[in-house]
């Protein structure tokens, strides 16, 4: 049973706390791996290996720390197979889903490396009486990055590029969920000692992380109440944090849309990862006109979203992480049950191993149940039948999050009505649409800090003014 160890400074090395937690493949409830639980002590030396690396990375060429990442880049397509496979075995993540996405964090990799050669890291205005003003964006220093188990991969890639593209070095605390394929990842990069560092653990290294006296700035994705723990402990140092939290995503559907093809988007955005995407469709709001035709469309779609090993080719919706996240989804489903909803597919535990559920439809739902109000992180499509767009507009504003929303209209007026609903993401007939130049902040208990493009390099650095005069 290999027992995982951090890598710091280069080099790996155990825990200084012996204690060690299990690591159970979800499709099979098979132990496959211990972990660390962590301590301050780990972090310590994480923080300080980082704290010694940065001034020799920072003094680095921009294109020469970018000819490092770029070739992290091309390290993660090489072995996104194996590391898929790694996901696979600690989340359940199918094997074709999980490539696709790490896929895609090694080209979020390549645009942070495009974004920083277009970045201002300087800036001169000459004036009239001769004297000179330069802006320079300073690396912060030592930053934090802790990532959560739904995407291990990409959403360390995401994070990190602009952060050492900047300058910046790393202490990196996976998920305890997840930490076998962020192991491997720090196996096969070939950074400069010291520049990203793996700690392992829950929240005994992640706690004394984001408190670290050391660390300028802490970039979490995760649960909102972990992200206020995070978000004070910075805020405590003076520190910068970035938090990407919790959602609880509409989708609202117009009358004049198609309602079999939207259906089938919608279930895409519901059950694509088993539901467990902070940005998954978790409250769809229909127009009355086409909902007869779009609930069962949506039905036929949930059936071709069949579970099992994510090894199986013919496997869509691999398990949920744990037990205790299925047990979350379950009584969600449950609640809205017995408050009056109907449920048209799934709803059910299967028998036998592993953290399955089935993709589930329910309707008639209100804002009552819990399945509307609180993050579901699972396979669930609530559908309310609504009786106007502007009542579904309405419905879509959440007291709480605004992580992101999607619309499904041909009105040009509909569309820029949707353009105001809180949220940092407004999508309008496509799921997950953009492109480079996306920037967004979270509103609400969704999260803190713009990111994306330059917003992400503005929050990697500091700002400095030089005036000159006389020379």
């Amino acid at each position: 049973m290999p027992t995982l160890r951090n890598h710091i400074g280069g080099r790996w090395a155990p825990s200084a706390s012996p204690a060690v937690a299990d690591l159970v493949n979800p499709s099979t409830g098979e132990v496959v791996a211990q972990w660390p639980v962590g301590c301050a002590e780990d972090v310590d030396s994480a923080v300080a290996a980082a704290s010694a690396a940065q001034p020799a990375w920072a003094a680095l060429p921009l294109e020469n720390r970018l000819a490092h990442l770029e070739r992290m880049a091309d390290v993660v397509v090489a072995h996104a197979e194996e590391l898929a496979e790694l996901q696979c075995r600690e989340m359940g993540k199918p094997v074709a889903l999980g490539r696709t996405f790490i896929e895609s964090g090694a080209a979020a990799l390549q645009g942070a490396c495009a974004d920083a050669r277009s970045y201002r890291f300087e800036d001169s205005t000459e004036h009239a009486d001769g004297s000179r003003t330069h802006v320079l964006r300073h690396p912060l220093g030592v930053t934090a990055v802790i990532t959560p188990w739904n995407f291990p991969v990409l959403n360390v890639l995401i994070a990190v590029g602009p952060l050492l593209a900047a300058g910046n070095t790393v202490v990196l605390k996976p998920s305890e969920r997840c930490p076998l394929s962020v192991t491997r990842l720090a196996e096969l990069l070939t950074l400069p000692d010291g520049v990203l560092n793996v700690v392992h653990g829950d929240g005994r290294s992640g706690g004394p992380l984001a408190a670290h006296p050391d660390v300028e700035l802490v970039h979490f994705t995760g649960s909102v109440a972990a992200g206020r723990k995070v978000g004070a402990a910075a805020g405590q140092r003076l520190h910068r944090s970035v938090l990407e939290l919790g959602g609880k995503d509409p989708v609202v559907v117009d009358a004049d849309v198609d309602p079999v093809a939207t259906a089938q988007a919608v279930a895409f955005g519901a059950f694509v990862n088993s539901g467990q995407i902070c940005t998954s469709m978790e409250r769809i709001y229909v127009h009355r006109d086409i909902a007869e035709e779009f609930i069962a469309a949506l039905c036929e779609a949930a059936a071709a979203y069949p579970t099992g090993d994510g090894h199986d080719e013919k496997t869509v919706l691999g398990p949920l992480v744990d037990e205790r996240q299925r047990e979350i989804v379950h009584r969600h489903v449950t609640d809205a049950v017995e408050r009056g909803a109907t449920v048209h597919s799934g709803g059910t535990i299967p028998p036998g191993p592993g953290f399955f559920y089935p993709a589930t439809v329910l309707t008639g739902v209100d804002e009552n149940m819990l399945v509307m109000q609180e993050e579901t992180f699972g396979p669930v499509a609530p559908v309310q039948v609504v009786s106007s767009w502007a009542d579904g507009l309405r419905r879509a504003v959440h007291p709480s999050f605004g992580l992101a929303a999607t619309v499904y209209t041909r009105s040009h007026e509909h569309a820029a009505a949707a353009a105001a609903l809180r949220a940092g993401v407004v999508w309008v007939n496509q799921w997950q649409g953009g492109g480079p130049g996306r920037v967004y902040e979270p509103a609400g208990d969704s999260g803190m800090g713009s990111t994306g493009s330059h917003a992400a390099f503005d929050a990697a650095t500091r700002p400095a003014t030089v005036h000159l005069t006389g020379l």
